[in-house]
């Protein structure tokens, strides 16, 4: 039945944790493959509800299906709830259950036992009238080559964005009246499902490429694949015998090439006002920027380079963080044995490690060093913007060698909150426990598809369950330090680059270069620091690279002095493809042909 219809019948709400930072339990937490625990029943409160259920006769098929639903309640009508959802202040509430074998038309119930952010039940939940929505999540099951069977949500395009996935089932919105004291059912039916995507379609300079990755299809036991999109250079049908070096841009998910824009600005592009920036019209400044790109990259003295945007959503995140791992599987190995060999034979790269490059910002810049420390020989230099936590001694505001819980402070009288996101003036606007709240309302077992629990699923060995070990209690906050010593000889980059100098040091040599604001919103750039101590001591051989801040800029500064962050995040190629071209002319073996791409 379309439409929410309230009912009469009832059912408990439980409280899980009634302060996050105070009220909670720090009792060590249970093993991953156990069940999160009942709240105990003191803590029961009223019968707020919802019964969400699919019709037999809608889209969905007449199957049943694994996955999580969202229940969202919002007080604000500009948009559908399910995209109001956010780790910021402007948040709307959701609240999400598992299900497994959810059948046409029986009810998953989201009462007080399910978990919510920022509320953390529904009894919290202020009375008054909200636009609510549902959604159900899918998900697959999976029998890795590992022995373990698991159900996550397999990426269907849109780098891993539960409101935007297709084949995800979701609710018309619809105004309803809620009252947390008294006992009441809404009844959500799932009449709608999000279609597929349309895969972008090739022009002169941007190609797209989809491979099946053999690595990844025998880990996890069902066809998987790699994309890139490729920009390539101006001349490059004029030029046949030209081979070029490449230049691999790390980073979050694109369905396409959004900095690349053959045609101007839209003439009838509705303004919009970028909150980050505090800029009216974003949309058409990024457009110009990527318009300008594109005149850039066509005139006659940009650097001549094959430039590569990798697709490797998986089903934990937007991307696999271009590394070896328990949990993901052998994306490194997939990416630089299976799919750049392709991609450089296709295209007439010069496929030497002399002539390969990488640079990325945040998630892209953590991959950028990586693939530059774990593959030494195959790449010739690193550009890297505030990168992701290379030391684990700072992983954002938490050490997790030393400090007993994420949360709060470890003094025994004053329990001090951990910040997690703050602006260029130290305004804090979410806290560790926030966003672990966040995560785990979108899911259990790491499944959320956000940042917390991608790091946990490349970081961590597999549990005995095959979900990745938590390297924290979501709901508690204490740490695991046998987990976090996996973490820091197998991930943290700082203790690898110290630990292995001696072989790492001489390839390495003039290749590392760093970049972040000094006030970065997740706090990234504590932990560059630490590498710049280390790195800056080294002597034998000494790392002769660069590491430099930007004074008051946020999250992502990228080396550009010269432009505000707004306007130098949008100009990645134009400021490193000078530095590589300079690193290619000083670093190239004797006899390399540099003339062929050089036009």
């Amino acid at each position: 039945m379309n439409g929410i219809v309230p009912s009469s019948r009832g059912a408990l709400a439980v409280v899980l944790c009634g302060s996050l930072v105070f009220g909670c339990s720090t009792k060590t937490p249970p093993p991953a493959s156990e069940p999160m625990p009942a709240a105990p029943a003191a803590a029961q409160g009223a019968a707020l509800r919802f019964a969400v259920s699919f019709p037999s006769k809608g889209d969905a098929g007449s199957g049943t299906i694994d996955g999580r639903v969202f229940v969202i309640l919002s007080n604000d009508e500009s948009n559908e709830p399910r995209f109001q959802i956010s780790i910021g202040l402007k948040t709307q509430q959701i609240f999400g259950v598992d299900v497994e074998g959810l059948a046409a038309d029986k009810d998953a119930i989201v009462d007080g036992t399910a978990v919510g952010y920022p509320r953390a039940t529904l009894a919290d939940v202020p009375p008054g009238t909200y636009t609510v929505q549902a959604v159900l999540h899918r998900y697959e099951t999976f029998h890795r080559s590992d022995g373990h069977t698991v159900k996550l949500p397999m990426d269907r395009g849109e780098g891993q964005h539960w409101e935007h996935a297709p084949g995800n089932l979701y609710s018309t919105p619809q105004k309803i009246t809620v009252d947390p004291s008294k006992p009441e059912t809404f009844r959500i039916s799932l009449d709608k499902i999000i279609p597929p995507i349309e895969a972008p379609a090739d022009t002169k300079y941007v190609k797209h490429e989809r491979i099946q990755s053999e690595l990844l299809t025998k880990f996890w036991g069902r066809p998987m694949h790699l994309g890139a999109h490729v920009i390539l250079p101006e001349g490059f049908e004029s030029h046949p015998n030209a081979r070029y070096p490449l230049v691999i841009s790390h980073g979050h998910f694109m369905r396409d090439i959004g900095y690349f824009r053959e045609a101007p600005p839209d003439p009838n592009l509705k303004p919009d006002y970028s909150e980050r920036f505090h800029l009216p019209g974003y949309n058409r400044i990024e457009q110009e920027s990527a318009h300008q790109l594109y005149r850039d990259w066509t005139g006659p003295k940009f650097p001549r380079m094959i430039l590569v945007e990798i697709q490797h959503a998986n089903p934990y995140y937007d991307d696999s963080y271009a590394v070896n791992s328990e949990n993901l599987g052998p994306y490194g190995d997939a990416i630089m044995n299976e799919l750049i060999p392709y991609l450089e034979k296709k295209y007439r790269a010069i496929g030497e490690g002399w002539a390969r490059f990488a640079y990325g910002g945040s998630t892209g810049g953590w991959e950028s060093l990586a693939v530059q420390t774990f593959y030494p020989d195959k790449f010739n230099g690193i550009w890297a913007a505030c990168p992701d936590p290379v030391d684990f001694h700072d992983y954002m505001t938490v050490n997790l060698y030393d400090d007993q819980n994420a949360f709060v402070t470890d003094q025994f009288w004053k329990k001090v909150p951990r910040g997690a996101f703050t602006n260029y003036l130290g305004h804090l606007s979410a806290t560790q426990a926030d966003v672990s709240r966040y995560e785990l309302t979108l899911g259990t077992h790491g499944r959320s598809g956000d940042q917390l629990d991608i790091w946990q699923a490349v970081y961590s060995p597999a549990g005995a369950d095959g979900y990745p070990q938590p390297i924290w209690d979501k709901l508690t906050g204490v740490i695991d330090h046998k987990v976090a010593a996996y973490w820091r000889d197998h991930y943290d980059l700082n203790h690898i680059l110290a630990r292995d100098w001696a072989t790492l040091g001489p390839k390495l040599r003039g290749k590392i270069h760093i970049y972040v604001g000094d006030m970065d919103n997740y706090y990234l750039n504590n932990a560059v620091y630490r590498i710049e101590q280390f790195l800056k001591g080294t002597t034998n051989p000494p790392y002769e690279g660069e590491v430099d801040y930007g004074d008051r800029a946020e999250h992502c500064w990228n080396g550009d002095h010269t432009r505000p962050n707004a306007y130098s995040r949008l100009r990645y190629p134009q400021l490193y493809f000078p530095k590589i071209l300079e690193r290619i002319r000083k670093s190239a073996p004797a006899g390399a042909n540099l003339k062929s791409f050089q036009y």
